[in-house]
C-alpha cells in the first residue's frame, strides 16, 4: 500500500512531525512493505513552520534573535526563507497562549510578530506569509504594527485593552509590504467584531471576564475606526484582530490557512496516487469540518477516492468522510483508557494506533 500520513499537531502534547513518525512506527510494525510518505501539517497556528519546515525542500530556519514575548518578557524569534523568497512566520511561536507566564487578556500583545517579520524583511524577503492562529492577545496587531513603524498618540503596545485611547495614528513611518504582498493564514472565518467576532469568541481561552470581552470589543472598533478597513470581513477577527489589523493597514489578503499549507506541503499531490490517507490531530470534535485541517484532508480525499482514517487524542464525534459514511479512526483516550494516560505517554499510544489502522480489516 502506499500511505500518505499527514496529521496536525496535538497541542500541547507533540509536534506534527513527532506524531506522523509515531503513527509510521506503528504502521510498519504490522505492514513493513508499504511505501510511507510522511507529510507533517498545520493550518497556520501552532506548528506551521514546523511543517512547512519538513515538507518544503529548500526550506530554511531563519533566527531572529531574542523578540519581545506576548506578557514583555523576551522570547527567541524564527522565521523560514524558502528558495523563492518568500519568508513564513508563525505568530503562536513568539506571541502564543504557551509563553504567557500568566494570561492577561487586556495587557498581552503581539509586538513579537512585528519585530520578527521586519528582521524577515530586512533579509530580503520578497514575500510575506504570516501564520495567524494561537495568540495570547487581543489587540488588532497593534503591536506587531508599531513594531514596524505605526505610530500614535498614545501606546500601541500596551495590549488591546489600551487600544480604546487612541485619538489618532500616523501611518507615515509604517513600513512597506514586500513587493510580493503579504498572505494571512487563519482558522476561522470570524469578523473582528460583535458576538462572533475576536473578542466574543476567543477572549474568555485568553482569560478574558464578560466585562473584559466587552471592553476589548470597544476598543477594537474605536481601533477599526481609525484603521478604517472593514472589520465585517469574515477571517478579520482571527489572532485577537491580527488579521484585520494586517489587511486594514498592509492590504494583506486573508486566505484558509488548512488549504494554503496542504498546497504549500504538496499534499494533493501526494495523496493523488495513495490508497490511504492518515490525518489527526488532538481533539476531533464538531468543529473539525469546519474549514480546519483535518476535515480540509478529508474532503481532500474525497475528491481523489482514497480512504482515510483519523487517529486523534480524542474523538468527541465519529469522524464522517465526505460521502458521509463513518471512517475508520481510533482515539488516544480510548486506548490508553484515559485522556490523562494518553497525555503522559503519546507517542506509545500514536504507535498503537498505527499499528491498530495497518491491521484494520476495512482496508
Amino acid at each position: 500500500m502506499k500511505v500518505v500520513i499527514a496529521p496536525d499537531s496535538f497541542k500541547g502534547s507533540l509536534g506534527a512531525l513527532e506524531v506522523a513518525r509515531a503513527i509510521a512506527v506503528g504502521w510498519e510494525s504490522v505492514r513493513p512493505g508499504d511505501s510511507l510518505t510522511l507529510i507533517p501539517q498545520a493550518d497556520g497556528g501552532e506548528g506551521t513552520l514546523d511543517a512547512v519546515e519538513a515538507s518544503v525542500p529548500g526550506a530554511v530556519r531563519r533566527d531572529a534573535g531574542p523578540v519581545t514575548g506576548p506578557d514583555g518578557r523576551s522570547t527567541p524569534g524564527a522565521w523560514l526563507t524558502l528558495p523563492d523568497g518568500t519568508a513564513v512566520v508563525e505568530l503562536a511561536q513568539m506571541c502564543g497562549i504557551p509563553l504567557m507566564g500568566r494570561l492577561d487578556p487586556l495587557g498581552a500583545s503581539t509586538v513579537g510578530l512585528g519585530e520578527v517579520i521586519r528582521s524577515a524583511l530586512a533579509s530580503g524577503a520578497s514575500r510575506l506569509v504570516i501564520g495567524l492562529g494561537g495568540s495570547a492577545s487581543t489587540d488588532g496587531a497593534a503591536g506587531a504594527l508599531a513594531a514596524l513603524g505605526l505610530r500614535a498618540d498614545t501606546s500601541l503596545t500596551a495590549g488591546g485593552g489600551s487600544l480604546g485611547s487612541i485619538g489618532l495614528l500616523d501611518r507615515s513611518p509604517l513600513i512597506s509590504p514586500p513587493r510580493g504582498g503579504v498572505t494571512l493564514l487563519t482558522d476561522v472565518s470570524a469578523p473582528l467584531l460583535g458576538p462572533t467576532g475576536a473578542a466574543a469568541v476567543f477572549g474568555p481561552q485568553k482569560g478574558a471576564s464578560s466585562t473584559e470581552v466587552a471592553l476589548l470589543d470597544s476598543a477594537l472598533a474605536h481601533f477599526a475606526s481609525l484603521l478604517g478597513a472593514d472589520p465585517g470581513l469574515p477571517g478579520t477577527g482571527a489572532a485577537g484582530g491580527a488579521a484585520y489589523g494586517f489587511s486594514a493597514a498592509w492590504g494583506a489578503r486573508i486566505e484558509p490557512g488548512a488549504d494554503y499549507l496542504c498546497a504549500l506541503t504538496g499534499v494533493p499531490l501526494a495523496i493523488a496516487g495513495a490508497d490511504l490517507l492518515i490525518t489527526g490531530e488532538g481533539r476531533f470534535d464538531a468543529t473539525s469540518g469546519t474549514g480546519k485541517l483535518v476535515g480540509t484532508l478529508i474532503g481532500l480525499a474525497g475528491e481523489h477516492r482514497i480512504r482515510v482514517a483519523v487517529i486523534a487524542g480524542q474523538l468527541a464525534v465519529p469522524p464522517l468522510g465526505s460521502d458521509g459514511r463513518p471512517l475508520w479512526a481510533s482515539g488516544l483516550a480510548d486506548l490508553a483508557g484515559s485522556a490523562e494516560h494518553a497525555m503522559a505517554d503519546p507517542c506509545r499510544w500514536l504507535r498503537a494506533a498505527g499499528a491498530a489502522s495497518a491491521a484494520a480489516q476495512e482496508y
